[in-house]
């Protein structure tokens, strides 16, 4: 029950309906506030306990000064968790865990259950083994099946063993898609109550709800296990950016240039930690589904979300995906009686201010390693003649025409090449050089949820397909829709066939590509890459384009939209101006342009119109958690605890409440600490977390092969993320990662000072050694330390390794709490200074004194960081929040939960 000190509550009937609802006009300078947050105030409204929130923390929202830095502490209570099965899994095997230490500390173990209503997705694990064929979907999910049968036993045991936890499995779509199409409510009705949606979700593109209006972000797995056991997410009251939307895209353009737009305009302003708004004119003339690829966006931009208010196109969008009646007039209702429907001409007060007018977007895509380097489209050719440069090797010779003219119009000279020739499985050769396409895949949340940008690549299809062109026989190209309603309206519209024949496929439900679940190159490709050191290219509709993350053999990522992922597979290679050099010839021999296939704007709304209906959203998710016969037919477990298996090599327990006691142990200084890895800029959660394919010959393929798994059998350390023996394995091991310390390397190896000279290791290896010797370790690093995704095992690996803390210039948000999670001090170098102007190598000795403050109830602003070398700094303590140094003290979130569950 709410204190309900600003006498707020009150009735809201819509129809036959009645609801308690918090009134936010009752809170003095409520009105003035941002969207995002009056969503924050009636949060403190609603669950105002006079402890953890008070009144003084409602009226400091109310009184909130756009221009202060953020310094007031609040207790968000989210209304619900949302997870994927790569996250989600260590939660639930944590949850089990638990429970297990409950009742080893005389606690019940049910009172380790939800609290709050948690749904996860299974979309992580398909890969797009098989593709090109008719039977590539079928061939997928049986493999997919095949090497996670263990982990969908233990979620299945999990939604029966759990109240309030259910499970959308396999096959179903991804779980941003399913979130707005179906698991979101924009408007939450729970015990009589009704008040806005909100959540934290285990994958950091939570934020494409945004563009339903519902706020919510992504966490890792650690915060999300809190809130799913009824902690509040401790946070500062946020600076919030407004970003004015004027006019209309031109024709020609996508969502998907606009919100490379976008990301490239926020990355340069600076919105880490900050909630982005969009407002003003243009916010009614964009549609849903380019709000939620903007709001998808939003971990790319840096901020913690990005957020529509709610209108008519809210509304609309409910009633096309199936919602009942009754709840899209609660959410018209609702929305007006608080404030929070869309006034286009309101001005509200906001931290910092930006403005785009949608009429200056044009055709872009961006990489080749970061979603915030956007190219013009017209400037791809050139800017991958510069960007190749940094992919080969330096005494390679800048050579002439790559391709022979019958497959690809010439080439500049000055640009690196070595053409390669392969011969494919029929007996045919062709040539493959530098900026070969790869890869060319329909994937991600992003864009598979938007059916403006998937209509316009079917019909990019038709129209080339009409042309006489094809895919160059080099590419694998793949489709993954993010819900099977996609493949319902391009089969209404009868546009499948078209992108069965340029080799677009079905593949799976999933996240596929985008994650790294490209699955193999032909082995044909794979070699000739790999043989000849080839800079080889990926063209996807993702999110995310980081190095190493796509394919272990290709080593330049590009993001675009779905119509250029086609155009891209037709073409074949980065050194095709697509603006302007010919995609290839018709049947005619004559040459056939970019501008010959590309759909008019009328032609992609005709079809999205005709096509698409509130049935295929009523017939996709009828029965959603039910599950095909193949997940039905799972044998589980039955009990409140988990049965684990010794023999497993997908699902263990993990030791982080081993020989836990209910008292907390005081916080030390660390001395004598070594360096286990003095990393660059930008070093993102894929560089750290373990992610992708297991390699043989790493320490976690060895420990895969020791316990009798076939080479075949290793799967992705996604897949195995509830086996902390491989991830520990796989921390720190990112083929791209470049650990100064061994200079020359490339991947998870470091020195090893426990032995003379310091020979290069496997930096698994070498933390073994260094925990034998009892000597704890640190992590140097420079701006943008952890960016990226939401990866609890970024933090949950980092942690198991021996790492005590870690110095950087800047941290993305997520991963500075979640190392705090686990027990990780991070620190930040002082203003000005880096790891090189205080002239640190790696090899010293570190001290860190001043800690202990922590044990006296604060939190040191700094800490006095010496080295045996004579260098010494004051390190800038960034443990942000009263609640951040709780968690520390604990030795970890999970720790101080399950200590606060047994005391209740």
């Amino acid at each position: 029950m709410s204190a309900n000190s600003f006498d707020a509550r009150s009735t809201l009937r819509v129809g036959d309906e009645s609801y308690e609802i918090f009134k936010l006009d009752k809170v003095e300078g409520s009105a003035r506030l941002p969207y995002s947050l009056k969503v924050l105030l009636e949060n403190l409204l609603r669950t105002e306990d006079g402890a953890n929130i008070t009144a003084d923390h409602i009226r400091a929202i109310g009184g909130w000064d756009s221009q202060a830095q953020p310094s007031q502490e609040i207790q968000f209570t989210p209304a619900r968790v949302i997870m994927q099965d790569f996250t989600g899994v260590p939660c639930v095997v944590d949850l089990a865990t638990m429970r297990e230490a409950v009742k080893e500390l005389g606690g019940d173990p049910a009172k380790i259950n939800p609290l709050a209503p948690a749904e996860l997705v299974i979309d992580h694990s398909v890969i797009a083994d098989k593709f090109g064929t008719n039977e590539a979907f079928a061939q997928n999910v049986e493999l997919e099946y095949g090497r996670n049968k263990e982990r969908y036993q233990f979620l299945r045991w999990g939604q029966t063993a759990f109240d309030e936890f259910k499970v959308v499995p396999p096959g179903t779509g991804i779980v941003h898609q399913v979130n707005i199409e179906h698991l979101a409510r924009t408007v939450m009705v729970r015990n009589g109550q009704a008040y806005p949606d909100t959540l934290v979700g285990t994958d950091s593109h939570t934020t494409m709800v945004n563009g339903l209006g519902v706020l919510g972000w992504g966490v890792g797995g650690i915060e999300a296990e809190a809130a799913m056991l009824g902690q509040p997410v401790s946070m500062l009251i946020p600076r919030v950016v407004g970003f004015k939307l004027t006019g209309e895209l031109p024709a020609g353009t996508t969502a998907t240039d606009l919100v490379l737009t976008i990301t490239e305009m926020l990355r340069k302003h600076g919105v880490v930690g900050k909630f982005v708004e969009f407002y003003g004119e243009g916010v009614a003339a964009t549609s849903l589904a380019n709000r939620a690829t903007i709001g998808n966006m939003s971990p790319e931009f840096g901020s913690t979300a990005a957020i529509f208010p709610i209108d008519d196109e809210t509304l609309k969008y409910l009633r096309l995906t199936g919602r009942d009646a009754q709840q899209v007039a609660l959410v018209e209702a609702y929305a007006k009686e608080q404030g929070l429907w869309l006034d286009p001409a309101a001005e509200p007060d906001f931290s910092e201010k930006l403005e785009l007018d949608l009429s200056t977007v044009v055709p872009s895509i961006a990489g080749p390693k970061r979603p915030q380097d956007r190219i013009v489209l017209a400037n791809a050719k050139a800017q991958f003649a510069q960007d190749v440069r940094n992919y080969v090797s330096d005494d390679e010779e800048a050579g002439k025409e790559s391709f022979p003219a019958s497959d690809s119009p010439a080439t500049s000279n000055g640009v690196p090449s070595k053409p390669t020739t392969v011969t494919a499985p029929d007996g045919s050769t062709y040539e493959i050089d530098h900026g070969a396409v790869t890869v060319a895949a329909i994937t991600s949340c992003t864009n598979t949820s938007n059916p403006y940008v998937m209509v316009a690549a079917a019909l990019v299809a038709k129209k080339a397909v009409e042309k006489g062109l094809n895919r160059k026989p080099w590419v694998k190209t793949t489709l993954a829709p993010g819900s099977k309603v996609v493949t319902d309206y391009f089969d209404k519209a009868g546009l499948t066939p078209y992108l069965d024949k340029v080799g677009f496929n079905l593949v799976g439900y999933g996240c596929t590509t985008c994650i790294g679940n490209s699955g193999p190159l032909p082995e044909e490709v794979s070699k000739a890459v790999n043989e000849n050191d080839l800079a080889v290219t990926s063209v996807l509709s993702g999110n995310r384009n980081f190095e190493g993350r796509i394919n272990p053999d290709v080593k330049m990522n590009y993001l675009a939209s779905p119509p250029l992922v086609v155009a891209y597979a037709i073409a074949g290679s980065m050194k095709v101006d697509i603006t302007k050099d010919a995609l290839g010839g018709d049947q005619d021999g004559k040459p056939v342009y970019l501008a010959d296939i590309w759909p008019t704007e009328a032609e992609v709304n005709d079809v999205v119109a005709n096509a698409i209906g509130e049935d295929m959203f009523n017939k996709s998710y009828q029965d959603v958690f039910a599950g095909d016969a193949q997940w039905q037919a799972l044998p589980i477990p039955t009990g409140n605890t988990f049965e684990w298996d010794a023999e497993s090599t997908y699902v263990r327990k993990p030791p982080y409440f081993d020989g836990m006691t209910m008292e907390t142990t005081p916080v030390e200084d660390i001395t004598g600490a070594r360096v286990l890895a003095k990393l660059g800029d930008s070093v993102t959660t894929d560089h750290i977390s373990p992610a992708g394919a297991i390699k043989a010959d790493t320490p976690a393929g060895k420990y895969l092969t020791e316990h009798g798994i076939e080479r075949r059998d290793f799967n992705s350390y996604g897949s195995r993320r509830g086996n902390h023996e491989v991830m520990i394995r796989g921390t720190f091991a990112n083929i791209r990662l470049r650990n100064q310390i061994a200079p020359g390397t490339e991947g998870g190896f470091t020195r090893d000072f426990t032995q003379a000279d310091g020979p290069v290791s496997f930096i698994y290896d070498a933390s073994q050694n260094y925990q034998a010797a009892g000597t704890p370790l640190a992590i140097l690093a420079g701006k943008e330390y952890g960016s990226g995704s939401s990866r609890d095992w970024a933090a949950k690996g980092t942690a198991l390794l021996g790492v005590k803390a870690v110095i950087a210039e800047s941290y993305e948000r997520i991963h500075r709490s979640n190392l705090i999670g686990m027990g990780v001090l991070p620190l930040q170098f002082p203003e000005g200074q880096t790891a090189e102007t205080l002239g640190l190598t790696g090899e010293e000795t570190f001290s860190f004194t001043g800690v202990t403050e922590l044990n006296n109830g604060t939190t040191p602003r700094t800490v006095k960081v010496t080295t045996d070398t004579g260098v010494e700094f004051d390190g800038v303590v960034r443990i942000d929040t009263p609640g951040e140094a709780d968690y520390y003290r604990n030795g970890g979130i999970l720790q101080y939960v399950l200590r606060s569950l047994i005391r209740k």
